[in-house]
């Protein structure tokens, strides 16, 4: 009888629009190899996907071959585990559809499943972080970009087209400010680190109010939480404003999905609670009565792009095994 090769260990890869990191890693969720470069280094996605496919390749022959590697899973924004495609991402250097999951699969020769990241992240959180054990739940990611999942009864909800919880992209100002994605008054216009750095580019000009926000070479939403910290009242407004707006996102969402708790992930969340208390208070104003009070929110604990990687690779277990290896 010919013995079978079971293999222990995945690729995850998550594509943000800074860097993308891969990694290899086994069945118990430990990372064994991990490395990363700069996204924005290839503009063109043919060069990227050729240059992804190589790092893949140097770093699983340095960490036990081909032969011990399952499949991929890829976490990306605006992408569809339906098509398996990254579609008309606002916030990624390569416009229009892209079919990553099968441009991958062609260059290495195994298994790929592809997902939209906010999806991956809420994967991550779920299988290892501070939504195990939770059924009922949103994920929602803030960045650049503003995504969300969430789950119902333990499974996750992706819609028709892999689309579900395009948070951002939900409408809080009628004929508001414009954003990437084309629409105007998008949560993401508000919420989002441009958005976050817009707000700070108003307050400054509606007032001749000192801030060190005025001294500040670059305005990101670190260096304005930086502000904050330092107790500069206008900074503090900017991420009152925003948290704001968050919770009124969150509000609404919560109304209608009724989760246990609400998980925030992503670099934006770090800012605490300049962020968090503000957005915990309009969440309470503006959400359905009888969940008032009910709804815990919460910050991640795990390292994001750690997360994101280890969400990835739970994707690369669930996708039917393929090789040309075999």
């Amino acid at each position: 009888m010919e013995e079978y090769n079971i293999k222990t260990k995945v690729v995850g890869v998550d594509i943000s629009n800074e860097r993308t990191t891969y990694a290899i890693v086994d069945i118990r969720g430990n990372i064994i190899a991990e490395d990363s470069f700069s996204t924005g280094d290839y503009p063109d996605v043919n060069n990227f996907v050729t240059a992804l496919s190589e790092k893949i390749i140097v770093l699983v022959e340095a960490n036990g071959g081909y032969e011990t590697i399952r499949s991929i899973g890829v976490s990306a924004p605006s992408a569809s585990s339906v098509s398996g495609c990254i579609e008309n991402a606002a916030n990624l250097p390569w416009k229009g559809i892209v079919p990553l999951s099968a441009m991958l699969r062609d260059r290495i020769g195994l298994a790929v499943g592809l997902c939209n990241d906010a999806h991956i992240s809420a994967l991550g959180e779920y299988t290892f972080g501070s939504a195990h054990g939770m059924k009922n739940f949103i994920i929602i990611s803030l960045g650049v970009g503003i995504g969300s999942c969430f789950f119902t009864e333990g499974e996750e909800h992706q819609g028709h087209l892999g689309f579900a919880g395009e948070f951002g992209h939900t409408c809080v100002v009628d004929h508001g400010r414009k954003c990437g994605c084309g629409h105007e008054g998008c949560l993401e216009a508000y919420v989002g680190a441009v958005g976050i750095v817009r707000t700070a580019e108003e307050l400054m000009a509606e007032s001749d109010a000192p801030s060190l926000l005025r001294d500040l070479t670059k305005l990101s939403p670190r260096t304005i939480a930086e502000c904050c910290d330092k107790g500069d009242e206008m900074a503090i407004e900017v991420f009152r404003r925003t948290g704001y707006m968050l919770g009124l996102g969150m509000a609404n969402y919560a109304s209608i999905v009724d989760p246990e708790a609400i998980i925030l992930t992503g670099g934006i969340s770090h800012a605490g609670k300049w962020l968090i208390d503000p957005a915990f208070e309009s969440f309470e104003n503006h959400v359905f009565g009888n969940l008032r009070g009910k709804v815990k929110i919460l910050s991640s604990k795990l390292n994001d792009r750690e997360r994101d990687v280890l969400g990835a690779s739970a994707l690369a277990w669930s996708v039917p095994e393929y090789s040309l290896f075999k």
